[in-house]
């Protein structure tokens, strides 16, 4: 081979290796910087939220009743509290030494945050950390709910088990983990008698909480008919003012809708009247509004949530059930 060609040969071997070089990422490129570390993921913190039952602020092992859905913070962290267990975890919790606290607006209506504990992060493997919180119901019997009212709540038409407050037991049990709902409902009873049998039922049973749900059958009243303004509403306020002196948590329905397939307008009109006045005297007295009324509204068709003009089917006493228990566990007026 010519000198020009050993020369050529060459050139062309040289441009392959640098092509070759760059394919494979090698050469006279810049040498790459000192890569970034991950960021740091944080610590995981563990608590328990419980209903204090005897604001000892110490979870004591009769104290079965946990609170879920609340939200825990800690170090700038948040995690919220489960169905049941009432426990929380908070992940990506940085290392230092904070407060334990609950956002208080996340807690089920009346019950109150206890003291907020420093936590030192990272936590001993396996460490809860109990938060409480207290109900201010005096005396009165924990976990014990009363439901007081006429034939909508006696649950006339179906089997005891299927009315609201018995449906509503099961919902609180399987959220808190515990409950007795008392049904004190009497058939044919208006708010007078309301104010006559309030004393002796609280008295029996000592409720933390009390239901009330009275005013449909005030209609019957000579009264009351067309006239909105006549005692259902003052009765009612008085009877709230009694359970409030009694140390009992009040939440008050609205009335439900009467069936429009079998009642006049006018009585749907009447009970629409009442419940404006319901809810403004709920809010002037702290008690707190479950609306009912609302809740039935908004279903498409009416007549298959009752068995006749006024009293509800197992479809209404469902309902019903889920209303108080959305107020009762997530403070809402309607679910």
């Amino acid at each position: 081979m010519s000198a020009s060609g050993s020369r050529g040969r060459g050139r062309w071997l040289a441009a392959l290796a640098v092509m070759l070089s760059a394919a494979c990422g090698g050469g006279g490129g810049a040498p790459t910087g000192p890569q970034s570390p991950p960021p740091d993921p944080g610590f995981t913190v563990r608590a328990v939220v419980f209903y204090d039952e005897n604001g000892s602020g110490v979870l004591d092992g009769a104290e079965p009743i946990r609170v879920p859905d609340v939200e825990v913070t800690v170090g700038g962290r948040s995690g919220r509290s489960a169905k049941g267990t009432g426990q929380a975890q908070v992940t990506g919790v940085p290392a230092g030494t904070f407060p334990l606290a609950l956002r208080g607006d996340t807690l089920p209506p009346f019950f109150i945050a206890g003291p907020s504990p420093s936590v030192t992060v990272p936590t001993a493997d396996g460490t809860t950390v109990a938060l409480s919180v207290t109900l201010p119901i005096g005396g009165n019997q924990p976990n014990v709910y009363m439901a007081f009212g006429d034939s909508l709540t006696a649950g006339d038409g179906l089997p005891a088990t299927l009315a609201w407050p018995a449906r509503l037991e099961v919902l609180l049990q399987q959220h808190f983990g515990g409950a007795v709902v008392r049904n004190r409902g009497a058939t044919g009873t208006n708010t007078f008698e309301a104010l006559e049998r309030l004393q002796r039922n609280l008295a029996n049973n000592e409720p933390a909480y009390t239901m009330i749900l009275y005013g449909t059958n005030d209609w019957n009243d000579l009264e009351c008919q067309d006239n909105p303004d006549c005692h259902t509403v003052p009765n009612l306020r008085t009877v709230v003012r009694r359970v409030k002196a009694f140390r009992s948590l009040v939440f008050i329905g609205t009335l439900p809708p009467v069936n429009p397939a079998l009642t006049p307008a006018g009585r749907n009109e009447w009970v629409a009247a009442v419940n404006g006045r319901i809810r403004v005297m709920a809010r002037e007295e702290g008690a707190f509004l479950v609306d009912l009324h609302a809740t039935f509204m908004r279903q498409p068709n009416l007549p298959p949530l009752y068995i006749d003009h006024v009293h509800l089917s197992q479809a209404g006493h469902d309902l019903a059930s889920t209303a108080w228990f959305e107020a009762i566990a997530h403070g809402r007026s309607e679910p």
